[in-house]
C-alpha cells in the first residue's frame, strides 16, 4: 500500500511538471501569435523574401549583407507600390519584426523539443502521452510550413500583402496548436476536480466554440483585407444596419470571403451572437458556483467576451488613427484568451464524476 502511494505521488509530480511545461509552451505560442499580429500591423511580413529554417536565424551582419537583403525586397510589389520611399534604415525597422517572429518560432521548437527529450529519457512521460506529444510537435512543424506558404503568396510583382485566406489558415492552425497544447495540459492539471454538476445543455459550449472559430477566421479576414476601413461607424454600418451594397450582392463564398463590407458585416454580427450565447452559457453553469475554481472558470468567458466586444468597437472606430494598432493587438489577444477560457469550460464539462 505504501509503495502504491509513493508511485501515485511520483506520477502526480511528473504530471505537474509536464503540465507546467505545456502551459509555458502555450504562453509562448500566444506570444508568437501576437508577434504575428505586430508583424502584420507594421507591414513587416514580406520584408524577408527567403526561407532558411536554420541559417535564417542569423540577421545580416554587415552593410553589404543588409543591402543585398534590401535589394531582394525591392523586387516585390510591396516595395514598388507602397514602400518605394524606403531607405535602408526604414527597411531594417520592418525586417526586425519579421525576423523576431521567425526566431520566436525557432525558440518555440527548442522549448518543446528539449524538455520533451529530457522527459522521455528520464521516463517521466507515460506511454499514453507519447503519441499526443508527437502530434503536438508535428502540428508545430506544419505551422512553420504554412507560414512560409502564406508569405510566398505576397512575394510577387502584383500583391502588396499576403493572401488573406492563407493568412487566416496560418492564424487558425496556430489556434489549433494552442488549443491542443492546452487540452493536454488541462488533462494533467485538473484531475483533482470531480464534476458533480454539468451544463444543462452540454452542446451549447461546443456551439459557442464553433461560432468563435468562425469568428476568429473572420477576424483574420478583417486584418488581412483592412475591411474595417469599409465602414468605421458603429452601431450602424455607414448609416444602416445592413448596408445596401451587402443586400444587393449574392450570398456566395466569394462575397463572404472577399467583399470587405460583407466580411465586416459577418464579423460584427457573429460578435453579437457569441456574446448572447456566452451569457446563456454563464447561466447554464450556475451550479458551478459550489467550487471556487469552477466559479472562476465559469466567470472568465463572460468577462472576456464583454471586453472583446468593447475592444472590437474601439478598434473599428479608431481604424483611421495611428493608435488603432494597440487596440487591434489587444482585441486579438482577448479573442485568444476567450477561446482558451471556453476550451477550459468544455474540458470541465466533459470530465467524468
Amino acid at each position: 500500500m505504501k509503495l502504491q502511494v509513493q508511485v501515485s505521488s511520483m506520477k502526480d509530480n511528473y504530471n505537474r511538471r509536464i503540465a507546467n511545461w505545456l502551459y509555458i509552451g502555450a504562453a509562448c505560442i500566444i506570444i508568437q501569435i501576437l508577434l504575428g499580429g505586430i508583424t502584420r500591423l507594421t507591414g513587416s511580413g514580406l520584408s524577408i523574401t527567403e526561407w532558411k529554417p536554420l541559417l535564417g536565424s542569423i540577421p545580416p551582419l554587415n552593410e553589404s549583407e543588409w543591402q543585398a537583403s534590401f535589394d531582394r525586397y525591392k523586387q516585390i510589389a510591396q516595395f514598388h507600390l507602397v514602400n518605394s520611399h524606403f531607405t535602408l534604415e526604414d527597411y531594417k525597422s520592418i525586417f526586425f519584426w519579421e525576423w523576431f517572429h521567425r526566431n520566436w518560432a525557432r525558440l518555440l521548437g527548442v522549448i518543446f523539443v528539449l524538455p520533451l527529450t529530457y522527459f522521455l529519457i528520464t521516463k517521466q512521460i507515460s506511454r499514453t502521452l507519447v503519441f499526443p506529444l508527437i502530434i503536438l510537435l508535428s502540428l508545430g512543424l506544419l505551422q512553420g510550413v504554412i507560414g512560409w506558404i502564406m508569405v510566398r503568396s505576397g512575394l510577387n510583382d502584383t500583391d502588396i500583402r499576403v493572401n488573406h485566406i492563407r493568412l487566416s489558415i496560418h492564424f487558425f492552425t496556430a489556434l489549433i496548436l494552442l488549443c491542443y497544447t492546452l487540452w493536454i495540459a488541462f488533462s494533467l492539471s485538473f484531475r483533482d476536480i470531480h464534476m458533480r454538476h454539468r451544463v444543462k445543455y452540454p452542446m451549447l459550449n461546443i456551439i459557442v466554440l464553433g461560432f468563435l472559430c468562425i469568428q476568429m477566421v473572420y477576424g483574420a479576414f478583417m486584418a488581412g483585407t483592412n475591411a474595417a476601413l469599409a465602414a468605421i461607424t458603429w452601431p450602424d454600418m455607414n448609416g444602416s444596419f445592413i448596408p445596401k451594397a451587402v443586400r444587393s450582392r449574392p450570398v456566395n463564398l466569394t462575397s463572404m470571403t472577399s467583399d470587405l463590407l460583407s466580411i465586416q458585416f459577418i464579423h460584427r454580427n457573429l460578435a453579437y451572437l457569441i456574446t448572447i450565447l456566452v451569457i446563456i452559457l454563464y447561466f447554464r453553469t450556475y451550479s458551478w458556483k459550489i467550487n471556487k475554481r469552477l466559479s472562476m472558470i465559469r466567470m472568465m468567458p463572460l468577462l472576456l467576451v464583454t471586453s472583446q466586444c468593447m475592444l472590437g468597437i474601439i478598434t473599428l472606430v479608431s481604424s483611421i488613427h495611428p493608435d488603432h494598432k494597440i487596440y487591434a493587438l489587444l482585441h486579438q489577444s482577448t479573442g485568444i484568451m476567450l477561446m482558451a477560457s471556453l476550451l477550459l469550460t468544455q474540458f470541465m464539462n466533459m470530465k467524468r464524476h
